[in-house]
């Protein structure tokens, strides 16, 4: 009785052992696998993620600015959508994939024509297959 008792905790412990080394080297394919996936990406960088029209008259309410881009990733970048908290804030982008190095714009235009005056804020949000998958872009000004 005693050396039945006895072969099930030593069965029972090599069967815990095994469970182990196998998670351990579930987890090292795990890291493996990540740090691959992590050495190609693409990665966005604005100059700036804030542009001010400064005051404007509401006889002109039609503005522009550019928001200029590099992707400082390894891969290219795409833009998969641009949209602004608003209707009259209109982004356009570069469309084509961005290669590693090189520059895109998102260009930007409010339209206040019709809308009351004074201070405005807006947000354009950028989607893409960055690792910064969101950024976010503010823009704002003082029709008068």
């Amino acid at each position: 009785m005693k050396k039945s008792i006895l072969l099930l905790l030593l069965a029972g412990c090599s069967m815990a052992q095994a469970q182990t080394l196998k998670q351990k080297v579930n987890v090292s394919e795990v890291e493996a696998v990540a740090t691959t996936k992590a050495e190609n990406y693409a990665e966005i960088t604005f100059d700036t993620l804030r542009y001010n029209f400064g005051s404007f008259p509401k006889s002109e309410p039609v503005v522009r600015c550019t928001f200029p881009f590099t992707n400082t990733g390894t891969a290219p970048l795409i833009i998969h959508q641009a949209f602004a908290s608003c209707g009259c804030t209109i982004p356009t982008y570069t469309k084509e994939p961005i290669k590693p190095g090189e520059k895109g714009t998102i260009d930007v235009t409010y339209d206040g024509t019709d809308k009351f005056p004074g201070h405005f804020q807006k947000t354009i949000t950028i989607k893409s297959n960055a690792v910064n998958e969101i950024v976010r872009l503010t823009i704002e000004g003082i029709m008068e």
